[in-house]
C-alpha cells in the first residue's frame, strides 16, 4: 500500500495502522447511530422553504405552536446568507433564490420580525432587487394567494376536475410521477376552493412587490411556443370554470378526499414526503374537517414527525425521512469495517430490518404501467410508503439481500424476496432502456410546459444513476442471466447518455461525480469489460477532476452549468470524494496513485468524533430548483470507501485484524 504516506516498509506499516484506526474509529461512530431495532436514519435537510411552510402552515390553520415557530425563527434567521446576498439560497453558497427568500421573509414576518429589523431589511432589499415576490414560482403565489397577498390569477388553473379526466387526456395524473400526483391532487381542492388562510395576525408582505399585486400583469413566464399555447388554454378553462356544474365539482371534491384518505399511509404521511401532507391537512382544514378527527389528527402527527429540535435552540422540518436508503449504505459500510461479533450483529439486525420492510401487495399507482403478471417487490425510501416503492431503494437492498444470504451459506434465506423485487424492477423498465425511479416511461416532457410546471418537476423519467443501480441489483443478485435483455437495453441506454467527457449526469445525487460512480458500479457489476474505451474515457474524467489536494468536490452549479461538471470552485468534499473512490475501485484502480491520494485526503478531513462533515447540499430533491444535505452521506460513504480500498490493496490481512 505505497503511495505519498508511505515510504519504505516503516512508512508503509504507520500508513496501514493509519487506514485502520481511521476505519475502527468510523466504525464505532456509525455504530453508535443506529437505532435499537438496527436501522439507521440521519438528518435529511433542505433550503428553508420546507420550514418556512410549516410556520405558514401554523398560520394557515390558526394553529400555531408559539414555542415551535420560535426555534424555527432562530433557524431561518440563522440559515439567511446576510454575508453573500442577503436572501436565502437553495444550497449552500448558491445565488439567491427569489421564491425561497419570499417564503423565509414571509414566515420570519408571521413569526414577529420586525419589517425594520435590519436583516428583514436586508432580504426585502435582495429580493426586490430581483424583481419582487411577483417573480416567485407557481407553488409560491399559489402560498402568497391563500394568504391573500396576490390575486388567485396570479396562479395557474388546475381544476380539481382533473382527477376526474379519462386515461386518454394529455394531462392526467397517471402520467405524472408519483410526487406530482400525491401533490396536485389536494392542492387542486385549495385552488379550486380559493382556500383562504386564518391568518389570525393578519400578516402581509405588500412591500416585497415592486409593482402592487392586484396590478402586476407578468405573472407567468410565455417563453416557447408549447407554453405560450398552455397559457392560452389556461385562459379559456378561466372563462369556462363558472360554467362547471356544482354537482360535478362536488363529485371531484369528493373524490379527491376519497383519493388522499386511501393513501395516507398513516403517520409516514401522504406521499412520505412534506408538501402532499401539508396540503392534505390544509385541504381538511378547509372542508371543515375537525381536529378532532383521526383523519385529520394523523396527518398533523405525520408532519410533526419530519421535525428535528436541535441542542443549539433551533427546530427545522425535513421534506422526508430517509431511513431504508441510510440503513442500506450504513450496512454496505459496516461490511467489512471489522468490529468483530459486534458489528455482525448489528449489520444482522439491520439486515432483519430492511427485510420486513418490502412492499408485497396492490397499492401501488405504479401496477398500471407494468404487465398484470409483475407483483410489486420493493421497498420504499420512508419508513412506510406502500404505495410508492423506490426503484433505487429497492436496487441497493435487493442486491445487499442476495450477497448477505450467500455470506451467510443461506442463499435460499431472502431468494424469494430478492427474485420478487428484481421482477418489480425489470418490469419498470422504460421503453428507452433506463429506469426511472418510481414509474416507467413517465417522460412526456410537454407536460413540463404547463402553467403549473415552472419547476420542470412533474416527471419521473429514466436516469442514469439509477440505471446503473439496477445493473447493480442485477449483477449481485444473481438474476443477470436471467434478465439478460433488460441488461443489455439498460447497458445501450448508459452508452447513449455517457457525456463527451466520459462523465454521467447524476438525477439524485450531486452530480457528475456521483452520476458516474453509480453507472461504473452498475457495468462492472454485471460484466462489462472495464477496458472497453467508453469506460476508460470515464477513468479518464475522474482522474482530470481530481483536485490538488486528493480529494474530488462538485457543487450544485453543475446543474445550471454542465460545463463545470467535476468541480467545486477548488474545495473537495468527503462524500464526492468517496463516490470517485468507488467508482475506480469498480473498474480495478485501487492500485492507482489517485486513489491513495484520494484516500489520504478522506483520512486527513476526518473528524475526532469519527465522522464526516461538509455544510454543502449534496443531492437535488428536484434539479434546478430545490436541493437536499443528507447528513448520512458524509457519515457513510467515506467509511466505505477506506473499507472497499483496505479490502482491495491487503486481500490477505486477516479479517479478525480489523
Amino acid at each position: 500500500m505505497r503511495g505519498p504516506a508511505s515510504a519504505g516498509h516503516g512508512g508503509e506499516a504507520r500508513a496501514e495502522a493509519r487506514l485502520d484506526a481511521a476505519i475502527d474509529a468510523g466504525r464505532e461512530a456509525l455504530l453508535g447511530h443506529q437505532q435499537d431495532d438496527g436501522h439507521w436514519c440521519f438528518e435529511l435537510e433542505s433550503d428553508a422553504t420546507i420550514t418556512a411552510e410549516y410556520i405558514l402552515m401554523m398560520h394557515f390553520a390558526d394553529e400555531i405552536d408559539t414555542d415551535l415557530q420560535a426555534r424555527m425563527a432562530v433557524y431561518l434567521r440563522a440559515i439567511q446568507r446576510r454575508d453573500r446576498h442577503g436572501g436565502w439560497d437553495q444550497y449552500h453558497d448558491g445565488a439567491l433564490d427569489i421564491s425561497c427568500s419570499v417564503k423565509a421573509y414571509f414566515a420570519l414576518k408571521a413569526a414577529g420580525d420586525a419589517a425594520d429589523a435590519p436583516h428583514m431589511v436586508q432580504a426585502r432589499e435582495a429580493i426586490l432587487a430581483a424583481g419582487g415576490a411577483a417573480r416567485a414560482n407557481v407553488f409560491t403565489r399559489i402560498l402568497l394567494a391563500t394568504f391573500e397577498q396576490v390575486p388567485w390569477r396570479a396562479t395557474p388553473f388546475v381544476p380539481v376536475e382533473l382527477i376526474l379526466f379519462p386515461r386518454w387526456m394529455p394531462v392526467h395524473l397517471d402520467k405524472m410521477a408519483y410526487w406530482a400526483r400525491s401533490t396536485l391532487v389536494p392542492l387542486t381542492v385549495l385552488c379550486s376552493m380559493r382556500a383562504k388562510a386564518a391568518n389570525p395576525h393578519r400578516v402581509s408582505i405588500r412591500e416585497l412587490f415592486v409593482t402592487p399585486p392586484e396590478e402586476e400583469r407578468r405573472y407567468f413566464s410565455t417563453q416557447g411556443l408549447v407554453r405560450k399555447a398552455f397559457l392560452v388554454v389556461d385562459r379559456l378553462a378561466r372563462c369556462i370554470e363558472p360554467m362547471i356544474p356544482a354537482g360535478l365539482r362536488r363529485r371531484a371534491i369528493e373524490r379527491a378526499q376519497a383519493w388522499c384518505v386511501e393513501r395516507m399511509n398513516g403517520e409516514d404521511g401522504l406521499g412520505g414526503i412534506f408538501p402532499p401532507m401539508v396540503y392534505w391537512y390544509e385541504m381538511m382544514v378547509l372542508l371543515g374537517i375537525p381536529k378532532s378527527d383521526p383523519r385529520r389528527a394523523t396527518c398533523l402527527a405525520a408532519i410533526r414527525k419530519l421535525v428535528v429540535h436541535r441542542p443549539d435552540g433551533m427546530a427545522y422540518c425535513q421534506p422526508c425521512l430517509s431511513p431504508v436508503w441510510d440503513t442500506a449504505w450504513s450496512i454496505m459500510a459496516l461490511q467489512h469495517a471489522g468490529g468483530g461479533e459486534r458489528t455482525r450483529d448489528a449489520i444482522q439486525r439491520a439486515y432483519d430490518w430492511l427485510a420486513q420492510r418490502q412492499v408485497q401487495d396492490l397499492r401501488g399507482d405504479w401496477a398500471d404501467h407494468v404487465p398484470a403478471t409483475v407483483q410489486p417487490g420493493g421497498w420504499a425510501f420512508q419508513y412506510a410508503n406502500p404505495y410508492y416503492p423506490d426503484i433505487d431503494d429497492s436496487a441497493v437492498v435487493a442486491a445487499m439481500l442476495a450477497v448477505h444470504g450467500r455470506r451467510l451459506g443461506q442463499p435460499e434465506r431472502y431468494a424469494q424476496q430478492v427474485e420478487r423485487a428484481v421482477e418489480w424492477m425489470v418490469g419498470l423498465q422504460s421503453r428507452n432502456g433506463g429506469f426511472g425511479a418510481f414509474d416507467a416511461n413517465c417522460d412526456r416532457e410537454y407536460l413540463n410546459r404547463i402553467p403549473f410546471a415552472d419547476h420542470g418537476a412533474l416527471l419521473d423519467p429514466p436516469t442514469e444513476d439509477v440505471s446503473g443501480r439496477v445493473l447493480l441489483a442485477l449483477g449481485l443478485s444473481g438474476e443477470r442471466a436471467r434478465h439478460a435483455d433488460a441488461v443489455a437495453r439498460c447497458v445501450d441506454y448508459l452508452r447513449r447518455t455517457q457525456r463527451a467527457d466520459g462523465s454521467w449526469w447524476g438525477r439524485w445525487g450531486t452530480n457528475y461525480l456521483y452520476g458516474t460512480w453509480s453507472v461504473l458500479a452498475g457495468l462492472a457489476l454485471v460484466g462489462e469489460d472495464v477496458r472497453q474505451p467508453y469506460i476508460r474515457k470515464a477513468v479518464d474524467w475522474l482522474l482530470r477532476v481530481q483536485n490538488a489536494d486528493g480529494g474530488w468536490g462538485e457543487t450544485n452549479d453543475t446543474y445550471f452549468a454542465p460545463h463545470l461538471a467535476g468541480t467545486n470552485g477548488g474545495e473537495s468534499t468527503p462524500n464526492c470524494t468517496a463516490w470517485a473512490l468507488l467508482a475506480l475501485f469498480a473498474v480495478g484502480e485501487a492500485h492507482a496513485p489517485a486513489a491513495r491520494r484520494g484516500i489520504d485526503y478522506l483520512l486527513g478531513c476526518q473528524q475526532k468524533g469519527g465522522l464526516w462533515w461538509h455544510p454543502s447540499h449534496n443531492a437535488p430533491g428536484f434539479p434546478r430548483i430545490y436541493y437536499l444535505k443528507y447528513h448520512g452521506y458524509t457519515a457513510y460513504f467515506p467509511l466505505w470507501a477506506l473499507t472497499r480500498y483496505r479490502q482491495l490493496v491487503k486481500p490477505a490481512l486477516p479479517r479478525a485484524a480489523h
